[in-house]
């Protein structure tokens, strides 16, 4: 999981959620905490990356996932405790 960096300004956590609350209306999708997480995730990464526009966000996450079911994660999740 990303280790997200605190000395993030208020101004850059707001481009981060912008950009993902675009990339859901661009996908006419709904939100779910597991694809939330995921897209936040790639969203900060490309931040770390030097994208620093919510622009180049966007357009870099619509790329990377074309639709929801590229967010689709292949690896059942276990229920039971251990």
């Amino acid at each position: 999981m990303t280790d997200f960096n605190l000395s993030l300004q208020l101004a850059d956590v707001n481009m981060l959620s912008d950009a993902v609350r675009i990339w859901y209306r661009h996908n006419h999708a709904t939100p779910t905490e597991q694809s939330t997480q995921l897209l936040c995730s790639a969203a900060f990464d490309l931040y770390n990356q030097g994208h620093r526009t919510r622009e180049e966000l966007v357009t870099l996450l619509i790329s990377k996932f074309d639709c929801l079911h590229s967010l689709d994660v292949n690896a059942p999740t276990s229920t039971s405790h251990h």
